[in-house]
């Protein structure tokens, strides 16, 4: 049987691996597993890290959605609120208009009445300008100067109290 070992590099190669293995096995065991493990602490590391950014990422943007949603609730509110403060505008401005047109129209009529009565007035004074003049033709044409006279003041008398 020796003498098969000595001749068959097949047996020898396999036990020379064999022998490798256990070397490697009892020598390089401690380096492999620390570096083994240092790679899984490293992992470990970056898998809590990208963990704890991934949460703080979610929280962030659970925030910016709260602050979204309170944004557009305040913006709805905001339009809400010009709308209102537009028809209380415009109503006012309404209000505004048909009180100014009221207020015209009221002074329209008072300016129509003030012009009517002094049409009136300008007409009663030139009827009594008229009068006078009328009166005092006819009063000179047959009447002495003293009696014109007489009468004159007595018509202008007359006058007078109707005017007033």
């Amino acid at each position: 049987m020796m003498e098969i070992l000595q001749h068959n590099t097949t047996v020898w190669v396999g036990i020379s691996f064999v022998i490798f293995v256990a070397l490697a096995v009892k020598f390089g065991a401690k380096g492999v597993t620390a570096a083994l493990d240092k790679k899984i602490v490293e992992i470990r590391s970056e898998i809590e890290t990208a963990e704890r950014l991934k949460k703080e990422a979610q929280e962030l943007l659970a925030e910016f959605q709260t602050k979204q949603r309170d944004a557009e609730k305040a913006a709805a509110q905001i339009i809400d609120q010009a709308k209102a403060s537009a028809k209380a505008v415009q109503a006012q401005a309404e209000a505004d208009l048909t009180e100014t047109m009221a207020r015209r129209e009221a002074q329209l009529t008072e300016r129509l009445k003030r012009i009517e009565e002094k049409a009136i007035a300008d007409i009663q004074n030139h009827a009594a300008d008229l009068a006078v003049k009328a009166t005092r033709e006819i009063v000179q044409k047959t009447l002495d100067e003293k009696a014109s006279t007489k009468l004159l003041d007595q018509a202008i008398n007359s006058v007078a109290k109707y005017l007033n």
